[in-house]
């Protein structure tokens, strides 16, 4: 990491939703997309490529998970599905719900701003994203 401390070891990366030893699904803090999640494999590697098969699938299958809960609960007009590492190279996905009237669209969240208004979104606790993920990954086993 050329003598830089990387984000993704240091720190959570948001409000913990979900883990396990292999991933966690975060909240990412912005109000002007609620439901904007970030999937992190918890050990610094850069790329997919730098995981197994198995592990790429196991990751990409919370990727999914997520997606489906974010759509579900935010009802948005689309979701973006990002992983960059640009900034942060340690592998993360973005999970962004997006509407036709936020802020950015029809440019990424982090483009220009198109608009100032703010829409107000369905306010979603971080309990009932994570009952809902649970019940997403875990069909069989959850009870709650």
């Amino acid at each position: 990491m050329d003598g830089k401390i990387c984000e993704l070891c240091a720190t959570r990366g948001g409000t913990i939703i979900w883990e396990s030893p292999a991933y966690r699904v975060v909240r990412v803090d912005d109000p002007h997309y609620p439901g904007f999640c970030r999937v992190i494999w918890t050990a610094h590697v850069r790329e997919m490529t730098d995981l197994d098969p198995d592990e790429r699938q196991g990751l990409m299958n919370v990727v999914f998970a997520v997606e489906k809960v974010v759509r579900t609960l935010f009802a948005p007009d689309k979701i973006n599905l990002a992983s960059f590492g640009n900034m942060t190279p340690h592998l993360h996905w973005h999970v962004i719900p997006r509407w036709h009237d936020d802020r950015h669209f029809p440019e990424p969240v982090w483009g220009s701003v198109q608009r100032d208004a703010i829409r107000q979104r369905a306010v979603v606790a971080d309990d009932t994203l994570r009952r809902a993920l649970c019940k997403q990954l875990y069909p069989d086993q959850y009870q709650g």
